[in-house]
């Protein structure tokens, strides 16, 4: 049986920080685990909010070419800056066979029971979801109720901007008018010339 290639992906938030007990941990559970060390990939002083962190593209790089078969973390929050950048990164993982095992979540995608936690969470993804749907269309709808006008503003009637504009007044003064700039004033206008 082949060996499993092994990345550890390790973050810490500041630089007066350090990844040392990550590094450490991580680094017994792969030998207790037997899997080969293929790279550890290191963002120190990078928000788990931001997906443009150099350790993290150079790791979703090596998994995409399979050279790692499984990807060890510290804990899920170390990784990934969303549930749904979770969801994302483990439906593109499971297409290309790349495991995930957070240490401290107890997560072992490798195992039925991590597998079931990962349906559990994608499925209180798609309820928060629903459930967000459900609150804007209430909100919506409760603004169409009081009268409150929904979507981009009317396009304006050009033959009432030259209306305005035979009067005298500014485009200036006539986007104000309008709630609109002086340049959308010189767009109705140049449709009434052609």
């Amino acid at each position: 049986m082949k060996t499993k290639r092994c990345g550890i992906y390790i973050r810490c938030s500041t630089g007066h920080q350090n990844t040392d007990l990550q590094r450490s941990e991580l680094t017994a559970y792969l030998e207790k685990r037997g899997w080969t060390l293929h790279k550890i990939y290191d963002d120190v002083a990078y928000s788990g909010t931001s997906d443009k962190r150099p350790g993290l593209q150079e790791m979703l790089r090596d998994c995409r070419s399979r050279d790692i078969d499984v990807v060890l973390i510290w804990k899920l929050d170390r990784l990934f800056r969303s549930l749904s950048h979770l969801l994302n990164v483990l439906q593109e993982w499971k297409e290309l066979d790349v495991e995930l095992v957070s240490l401290k979540d107890s997560l072992d995608m490798s195992s039925s029971s991590g597998k079931l936690l990962l349906h559990l969470i994608a499925c209180f993804a798609e309820f928060e979801a629903d459930l967000i749907k459900s609150r804007v269309t209430a909100g919506l709808d409760n603004a169409r109720r009081k009268g409150v006008t929904l979507g981009r503003p009317r396009r304006l009637d050009p033959a009432k901007v030259l209306a305005l504009r035979q009067k005298g007044l500014t485009m200036r003064k006539i986007g104000e008018e309008f709630g609109v700039s002086a340049a959308a004033i010189h767009n109705a206008l140049q449709k009434t010339v052609r």
